[in-house]
């Protein structure tokens, strides 16, 4: 575009080439001489543009490289000066670099943008906060060039050219002259937006560098949050009394929201041998009860997570308590419940507590998926249930309290439903009959509660296939009876 109307060319510079008066020179010698000129102007364009490139390649600093945009410009045109005037996120117009020669005329053409810019900025801190859509942007560009009007001297002739990233006009560059016998000629204005695509490169890759910058920043943090909650789960299954415990989670993306935990309900009667192996070892009580709790956060991320881990600390201080698990779960709720509303997220929770004197498994549930119970004497499987709200849904939710009396080779899994929404790639679900079939199957034909977790991931990803990809966390707890000699 033009911010100010070109001149007419004299017929003596039809091509931005001096006239070469026919009586000094033959036609021969002159004809030479004008492409000798034609040459040496050609090389000097490409090495300009090369050296153009090998700074686009070589800086790292982006102030650096639009230093030498004006200065590029007006030795590819022959022109006084350039001028560079970018946009900037705020709506605001600003003159980034100049280059000419200390005369009237450049003086004339800094002043005539920073007032035009000044006038624009003025306009948008009335307006407020500029949302940068295609119309708002015409208006920007169209009020600028109005005001670069009013302030350039009338014997000024200037060119620009905008700078165009994603179809969006972000600047302008600009090249003027006071040579009244100056021609714009299709060639350098062709040159002019070559020079303006090149700036659009460079601006376009400062700026995906520093997104990339920002997405390895936020790499970094999940994978410091995903650590944490890692360490926040058990590392290994404690040794209890008459049980044998198997737990796995496996999470969608770094950070997920499934919880799974093993808590003493009394930690006096305990004494650690060793934070690192996580084993407790006590000679004159060794039955001391346990509890098995897991959940499920809706959602996935990192807001899960942050929630998942908000549960686990609260309910490790619930716990010592002693309270039955429905007065536990009722607590919690009410706890949680103003952090869960204000985050439009809510917890599944099923918590039990074993009793390794009396076999007997007490639990409450708050809406997760029930356990299944191998019963061992009767080859029966059944589901353990207590009716129960979600974990935040309202703020004096009741629980029910349940008990289960256990004997020796029964097993119970404790699992997400992430492990029955897989699915395959005809898109069937898993489901709870294909998990209760396995089930069945396993505690029929294996011992062990890593053995039958094993199985368990093993038909799941066999059902799944190697190709897909579960959306949702998956996680699976087994405990199994065995003898209290």
């Amino acid at each position: 575009m033009t911010a100010r109307p070109f001149k007419s060319q004299p017929p003596n510079s039809a091509n931005g080439t001096p006239y070469i008066a026919a009586s000094d020179k033959t036609p021969v010698s002159a004809l030479k001489e004008l492409v000798a000129r034609l040459h040496r102007e050609q090389h000097k364009i490409q090495d300009l543009l090369s050296s153009l490139g090998f700074a686009l390649r070589s800086f790292n600093n982006l102030n650096q490289f639009l230093e030498l945009i004006p200065l590029m410009a007006a030795r590819v045109t022959d022109t006084e000066g350039g001028a560079l005037v970018l946009l900037k996120p705020n709506g605001h117009i600003r003159l980034e670099q100049i280059h000419c020669q200390d005369n009237q005329a450049c003086q004339t053409l800094r002043q005539a943008l920073e007032q035009a810019s000044q006038t624009i900025t003025a306009q948008g801190n009335e307006d407020g906060k500029l949302a940068l859509s295609s119309e708002q942007l015409d208006r920007i560009w169209a009020s600028f060039d109005e005001q670069v009007n009013r302030y350039l001297n009338a014997d000024i002739q200037l060119f620009g050219t905008p700078i165009l990233i994603k179809n969006v006009e972000r600047g302008r560059l600009y090249v003027f002259t006071d040579d009244l016998n100056y021609n714009w000629t299709p060639t350098r204005q062709k040159l002019v937006r070559l020079v303006a695509d090149q700036t659009a490169v460079a601006i376009s890759n400062d700026e995906l560098t520093v997104e990339l910058r920002k997405k390895e920043r936020l790499d970094r943090e999940l994978e410091i949050g995903a650590e944490i909650q890692l360490r926040l789960l058990p590392r290994q299954c404690p040794s209890i009394k008459g049980i044998e415990l198997a737990a796995r989670c496996q999470t969608a993306s770094r950070v997920g929201g499934d919880y799974y935990d093993f808590i003493p309900t009394n930690y006096d009667q305990l004494r650690p041998l060793g934070f690192c192996d996580n084993k407790y070892v006590d000679e004159n009580k060794a039955f001391v009860p346990w509890s098995v709790v897991i959940g499920d956060v809706m959602g996935k991320g990192v807001p899960a997570g942050l929630i998942m881990t908000m549960t686990r600390g609260m309910l490790r201080a619930e716990v010592l308590n002693r309270h039955s698990p429905a007065r536990i779960l009722e607590h919690l709720n009410r706890v949680m419940y103003a952090d869960l509303e204000n985050s439009n997220r809510f917890v599944t929770l099923f918590y039990s507590e074993y009793d390794p004197k009396t076999r007997t498994l007490s639990y409450s549930n708050a809406a997760h998926n029930p356990p299944f119970l191998w019963q061992a004497s009767t080859h029966s499987i059944q589901r353990l249930d207590t009716a129960g709200m979600l974990i935040g849904l309202e703020a004096d939710s009741e629980y029910e309290d349940a008990q289960i009396q256990l004997d020796e080779g029964d097993t119970i899994i404790y699992y997400t439903d992430g492990f029955t929404d897989v699915a395959n790639q005809h898109g069937d679900r898993f489901d709870e009959e294909n998990l209760i079939e396995a089930f069945k199957w396993a505690c029929e034909h294996h011992q062990g509660s890593q053995v039958i977790l094993d199985y368990l991931f093993e038909q799941v990803g066999q059902f799944m296939g190697a190709k897909n990809h579960n959306g949702d966390d998956m996680t699976l707890v087994v405990l199994q009876v065995k003898s209290s000699e």
